[in-house]
């Protein structure tokens, strides 16, 4: 295969999925995965709270044998949750559970992409830490065409295992972008200016992720708390950066821009 699906003529690129995120990775210095409902943003929520994230890409029994060498608690199903398992997916959740110096947290495509990175810095990004995303990265010198970037958008599955764009992870990749670019940083490829004129001309992006599809799911199935935590934008100044197969604390110190309300 050819290299055109790289997008090398750019310092800021955008992909989907699992897939995406093998093509681009040898080809950058870092990789953004942005699984907004809600891979990173439970990340976001456990790190905050001092806890090591390990992610992991299956929801099957070598889960628990891999949290156990890890020696972390696992996080379960959202409907899976008890006393003795208070750790899920769901952000919510997550808050209310007592504290757990080490967590496994398995994911089909957070985790997944988290692990094509290669030897690329991955770093967790969502709304409610894109512009902490952007500065970080910009302040580490990601995202010019000798140090590359790019910004995987997670996407949902169908049934027959297909990716299904998620709108979601559309605009969670369109913050980052466009804190980006609103520091210089660049260029950006044409799926990268893409993403970014979502989230720029999404008028209210909570009432977006709510009614989307991956919402809707969500919302119609009790878990409306997760959607309102994913929807708070640049509410947290946490970059979690993989280190050493964890998601760890990597604030940058200054603080979030506030962005709320509209996102135009």
């Amino acid at each position: 295969m050819s290299d055109w699906f790289l997008q090398q003529e750019y310092g800021v690129r955008f992909e989907w999925g699992p897939t995406g995120a093998r093509q681009l990775a040898p080809d950058v210095a870092c990789l953004v995965v942005v699984d907004v409902l809600s891979f990173t943003t439970s990340v976001t929520v456990a790190v905050e709270a001092g806890t090591q994230v390990f992610p992991y890409a299956w929801r099957d029994e070598s889960a628990s044998t891999f949290a156990q060498n890890k020696r972390a608690a696992l996080a379960v199903g959202r409907r899976a949750v008890t006393s003795a398992s208070p750790w899920s997916l769901s952000p919510a959740r997550l808050r209310q559970a007592p504290f757990t110096p080490r967590l496994v947290l398995p994911s089909p495509n957070g985790s997944a992409i988290a692990a094509a990175a290669g030897d690329s810095t991955v770093v967790a990004g969502c709304l409610r830490n894109a512009t902490a995303v952007g500065r970080w990265l910009a302040r580490h010198g990601y995202g010019t065409v000798e140090r590359p970037l790019a910004v995987i958008a997670a996407g949902e599955r169908w049934p027959d295992g297909s990716l299904r764009p998620a709108v979601e992870d559309l605009l969670g990749a369109g913050a980052i972008i466009d804190d980006l670019r609103s520091r210089g940083v660049g260029p950006l490829s044409p799926e990268a200016v893409a993403a970014q004129a979502c989230f720029t001309r999404t008028l209210d992006v909570a009432d977006a992720v709510a009614a989307c599809s991956s919402g809707l799911e969500l919302v119609r199935s009790g878990f409306a708390d997760d959607v309102l935590i994913a929807s708070e934008l640049d509410a947290s100044a946490i970059v979690p950066v993989l280190t050493d197969g964890a998601f760890n604390h990597g604030t940058d110190g200054t603080g979030a821009r506030p962005r709320t309300g509209s996102a135009g």
